[in-house]
């Protein structure tokens, strides 16, 4: 069986649910309704730099938002799939696209909707503060809580396995 770090090293898209792993999962509603939603800076930071590597980042969330719009945007993700009720067609449309099987995929998901997904990846991830049905089904957990640096903690993960971190460190020490 391969360890995590030849799961990592295989990885050429890394996929993210969003309320749960982007966000810490509350729910913020201004007096005018409109929704607000808190991201950490450090994973905007640690998914550039994945990009920056050649590896893909799509993101797959049940909700509709033009918060995660504007987000994936400013952070140069294209792939984004909102109102996703059955997050294996995304998946399956993203292996098709992409020309990808699934051990070259990395997902990470916090709660049952994404179930189906942590079960054909290559590198099933979930969050420290996922149920514990989600820890039982995922190879990896992090450390970090969904929105308080989980994404970083991933994506830094995937470019140590793969040789690229230091590449991404040196580019700042050469400045």
């Amino acid at each position: 069986m391969d360890t995590l770090i030849e799961k990592a090293k295989k990885i050429r898209l890394l996929t993210l649910d969003v309320d749960g792993v982007l966000t810490a999962g509350g729910m913020l509603y201004g007096q005018d309704g409109i929704e607000a939603k808190h991201f950490h800076v450090h994973d905007g930071q640690g998914m550039r730099h994945l990009l920056q590597t050649g590896v893909e980042i799509a993101i797959i969330t049940a909700c509709k938002s033009p918060i995660i719009k504007r987000r994936m945007e400013d952070l140069g993700v294209t792939h984004v799939y909102q109102q996703q009720t059955n997050k294996l067609i995304a998946y399956e449309d993203l292996k098709r696209k992409l020309n990808l099987t699934d051990e070259q995929i990395a997902y990470a998901g916090d709660d049952l909707p994404d179930l189906p997904i942590l079960s054909r990846a290559g590198l099933a991830i979930t969050v420290a503060n996922a149920p514990k049905i989600m820890r039982q089904h995922a190879h990896m957990v992090t450390q970090k809580k969904g929105g308080k640096g989980a994404a970083r903690e991933i994506c830094d993960f995937i470019m140590e396995s793969q040789g690229t971190y230091q590449t991404i460190i040196d580019s700042y020490l050469a400045r």
